[in-house]
């Protein structure tokens, strides 16, 4: 376990106290959750509220403590929404906001363990959206793409360099895209997840017709031609 280093005054935090830059990314990121949150922001900013629905089993102790703790560290800070909105959110800094590959690469080496939702497992649809992204990419077009699964709706932007400092467009987000998309895919979760373990290609998906491909975008055009 992890041991309580001689902060300095006024800091308190457990550390692995080892001058590694992975054991120092640990000591940020490497609790229970805060990984989670940081998926969470990376599709924008979120009331308090909202991430304790999207995060089934953490406690509302927890869940705070957690804010807290990636405030402290640069990763998360607090911003007021204009009216008529009036609500405090949070959201990733750009510190926070490099974690985008992080998460990336954790998608990609758990993918396979999505042989099927276990029977106490909580699904969203937008927990798809970083390996599907990542499948998307592979493409080599650009645009914005909704995605359609049985749990709802939540879009990706590909072939940009996503950036989430504020101001700048998530990398991908939950329900249709504000903005609006040049492709849409329609899909059941099974597919979704077929898709995301590699069990087969998008362009295959779209031959055999396990996905429906909506748009004019070129993310589409690829897809139908490929």
């Amino acid at each position: 376990m992890p041991r309580q280093p001689h902060a300095a005054p006024g800091r308190s935090r457990r550390s692995y106290d080892q001058y590694c830059a992975a054991a120092r990314a640990l000591d940020s990121v490497g609790d229970r959750w805060t990984l989670l949150i940081a998926r969470e922001l990376l599709a924008g900013p979120r009331r308090y509220t909202d991430l304790h629905t999207d995060l089934p089993g953490v406690s509302t102790d927890m869940l705070a403590s957690r804010l807290k703790d990636m405030e402290r560290d640069g990763i998360v800070e607090r911003r007021r929404l204009p009216a008529p909105a009036a609500a405090t959110v949070y959201t990733l800094t750009a510190r926070g906001g490099e974690l985008l590959p992080v998460l990336d690469a954790l998608a990609e080496w758990g993918a396979g363990e999505l042989a099927g939702p276990g029977p106490t497992d909580a699904v969203r649809a937008h927990w798809f959206a970083l390996p599907l992204r990542r499948r998307l990419a592979g493409l080599g077009g650009t645009g914005v793409v909704e995605a359609y699964v049985d749990e709802g709706a939540f879009h990706v932007r590909v072939g940009e360099r996503p950036v989430t400092a504020q101001h700048h467009p998530e990398p991908y987000g939950d329900g249709p895209a504000p903005e609006g998309s040049d492709t849409r895919l329609t899909l059941s979760t099974d597919t979704c997840a077929a898709l995301v373990r590699g069990d087969f290609t998008l362009a295959d998906a779209v031959r055999e017709g396990r996905v429906r491909v909506d748009g004019e975008g070129e993310v589409a055009e690829l897809l139908r031609t490929r």
